[in-house]
C-alpha cells in the first residue's frame, strides 16, 4: 500500500518510522460523511399494494481505502447495495457509500492492509447500518436491518480471491 524504506544506513530516515518509535499504535477518525446515496422505488406506487409479505432483500457489501494527501490519513468507504424483490419485481434498490477519514498513528507497514479494511470499516458500519434502516423505513418498507457483519472474514475471502486472481465478491 505505501513504500516505507530506511536510507541503508541502519537508522531511520525520513519515512515516518523513527517518529513512530516509542508512539503507541492508534486510530483517529477526522470526520463521517455519506459520499453517496441513491434509494429507487422502481414499480412504486403498485408495489406498495402488491406486498402482502416483507420483500427478500439481498445485501452486497465492499470496502475500499486510500491514502490521502495528509500524512498518516486515509479515506475508507464502506459500499452497501442493497436489492429488495417481491413477487419477482424489484421492490426497492438501496445503495450507500458511507466514507470516513482515518488518522493512522505508528502502525507498522504490515497492519496498514488489515487496520484500514478490518478495523476501520468495523467502527463505521453501525451509522452506515442506521441509514440503511431509516432509509428504507421511512420509503413506507420494513427496515433493513443488516446483521453484523464479519470484517475480518471479509478481508481474508478478499485476498484468498486475489491471490488466485479471482475477482472480489462482496455478499452479504
Amino acid at each position: 500500500m505505501t513504500d516505507t524504506r530506511g536510507n541503508g544506513s541502519g537508522a531511520e530516515g525520513g519515512d515516518g518510522q523513527a517518529r513512530n518509535q516509542g508512539q503507541t499504535p492508534g486510530i483517529a477518525i477526522n470526520i463521517q460523511y455519506v459520499k453517496d446515496l441513491s434509494f429507487e422505488v422502481p414499480n412504486a406506487p403498485d408495489i406498495y399494494r402488491q406486498l402482502r409479505q416483507p420483500p427478500q432483500v439481498q445485501v452486497n457489501l465492499d470496502v475500499n481505502a486510500r491514502r490521502l494527501a495528509a500524512e498518516n490519513a486515509f479515506e475508507v468507504v464502506l459500499s452497501i447495495r442493497a436489492e429488495a424483490k417481491a413477487e419477482d419485481k424489484t421492490a426497492f434498490i438501496a445503495e450507500l457509500d458511507y466514507a470516513a477519514v482515518f488518522t493512522l498513528t505508528a502502525i507498522p507497514q504490515e497492519m496498514l492492509e488489515p487496520v484500514l479494511l478490518v478495523e476501520a470499516p468495523r467502527l463505521i458500519f453501525p451509522f452506515a447500518r442506521a441509514i440503511i434502516a431509516e432509509m428504507t423505513r421511512e420509503s413506507g418498507f420494513p427496515p433493513v436491518l443488516l446483521q453484523p457483519i464479519d470484517f475480518l472474514s471479509l478481508w481474508q475471502s478478499r485476498r484468498g480471491q486475489a491471490q488466485q486472481g479471482m475477482p472480489p465478491a462482496a455478499n452479504a
